[in-house]
């Protein structure tokens, strides 16, 4: 099965993809990381409200196989979290990039995102 690399959103090499709008930014893991941690069983998301730095460690995610940190690919503020996902995990196995997102960042510095790999080079990153 091909892993899904959507053209329209940015990623972080630790495996968090962004959706930039202005100055916010949608928040979640790829389809690649999460067929990796296979069947995730809980979603632990940062506060709303939440100052978070690019590269921090931010949220966590459990599978039946192991926990993982998940790191906020750009800086800003937490506005929002994706409460479905906390009450049904399994969204991120089915639906990673639409009904699996984890928040919404306000961002602090747009310009970060110049920073962050685009389609391809992720693509690269994980052998596709």
């Amino acid at each position: 099965m091909s892993t899904q690399i959507p053209a329209d959103l940015k990623y972080a090499k630790s495996h968090e993809w962004s959706r930039i709008t202005a100055d916010t930014a949608i928040v979640g893991i790829t389809d690649h990381a999460q067929h990796e941690l296979t069947d995730i069983v809980f979603v632990e998301l940062p506060a709303v409200g939440r100052v978070v730095k690019a590269g921090e460690a931010c949220a966590v995610v459990e599978s039946v196989k192991t926990a993982s940190d998940i790191y906020a690919p750009l800086s800003g503020e937490v506005v929002e979290v994706n409460k479905a996902v906390t009450d049904n995990p399994a969204l991120v196995n089915t639906d990673s990039y639409a009904a699996g997102w984890f928040f919404k960042l306000k961002l602090a510095a747009p310009t970060e995102s110049a920073l962050l790999l685009s389609p391809d080079q992720y693509r690269q990153q994980i052998g596709g």
